[in-house]
């Protein structure tokens, strides 16, 4: 009886890998990233001074503190109509910025992509500066750079999230094309076709999935984003909760932070919908 080498390796079963444990120097590599992560952690605790028994107890001061100052939280001052109005000013300025962040960042993941730039010496560099430093400084450092600039008001607050976003997308669609097939686009290439067909229809029909993603969470974040550049003067619902918390009016702060985790929720599950019925696309 003879035994068929070519079988069907799907019929066939994995053998499982067999456990072994780690040798020199792995094991020593291993045993001291473990120690220095430890020795840091204890060194950082003992040189800023935490108090690590005050740590446990704050919990119940924090409770007490919250019930007394913000309960219970004033929702008639959420459904005032100019509060209302302030919250739909939120929204416009968190979709603009995220749109008009996808479409700068598209030329700049384009040019800060290895394989896509036309010149690594130049444009390569070049685009990945920029993207790197809209993204290193806060969107709340923005607002403020563009609010003492341009005054108060969501112009300044849209361009701090529009900036916010080029580089928070821009790293993202960056990497997607880097890693997409390049058989596909040389072919294209291959028929004379330029640049803007190459991308058309080489590069984006494989990030087309990726991209959506990347801009339903572009927005996501910019929204929550958004609640936060108006405290700076950048309009919408912060400038609410700046002028009650200097007023220390708790019980409306407190009626505003349940407006605004309700609408994060809300965006969250519209933002996981969307990327759900995306992720079925494939």
């Amino acid at each position: 009886m003879t035994t068929n080498s070519n079988a069907d390796p799907e019929i066939q079963t994995a053998q499982p890998k067999a456990w072994k444990r780690f040798k020199y120097p792995q094991s020593l590599y291993y045993y001291a990233s473990v120690g220095f992560a430890i020795i840091f952690i204890f060194s950082s605790i003992l040189y800023l001074n935490i108090p690590m028994e005050r740590f446990f107890g704050m919990f119940g001061r924090i409770s007490n503190f919250v019930v007394s100052r913000y309960y219970p939280p004033e929702l008639s001052y959420i459904m005032d109509p100019d509060y209302l109005g302030s919250v739909f000013d939120t929204l416009k300025m968190g979709f603009l910025g995220a749109f008009f962040g996808i479409i700068l960042a598209l030329p700049l993941a384009w040019f800060g992509s290895w394989n896509m730039t036309p010149s690594h010496s130049f444009a390569y560099p070049v685009a990945r500066f920029l993207t790197m430093s809209t993204r290193a400084v806060h969107e709340t450092i923005w607002a403020i750079l563009f609010v003492s600039i341009l005054g108060f008001g969501m112009f300044a607050g849209v361009l701090s999230l529009t900036l916010f976003c080029i580089g928070f997308a821009g790293k993202l669609l960056s990497e997607e094309i880097e890693g997409i097939n390049m058989g596909q686009v040389e072919a294209i290439r291959s028929s004379g076709a330029g640049e803007l067909k190459v991308f058309a229809y080489g590069v984006f029909p494989q990030i087309r999935v990726a991209f959506t993603g990347i801009a339903i969470y572009t927005w996501d974040v910019a929204f929550r984003a958004a609640t936060v550049v108006g405290f700076f003067g950048a309009g919408g619902m912060g400038w609410y909760l700046k002028r009650n918390v200097l007023e220390i009016n708790t019980q409306r702060v407190a009626a505003i932070l349940v407006s605004i985790i309700a609408l994060v929720l809300l965006s969250e599950i519209l933002s996981a919908w969307a990327r759900a019925r995306v992720a079925k696309a494939k």
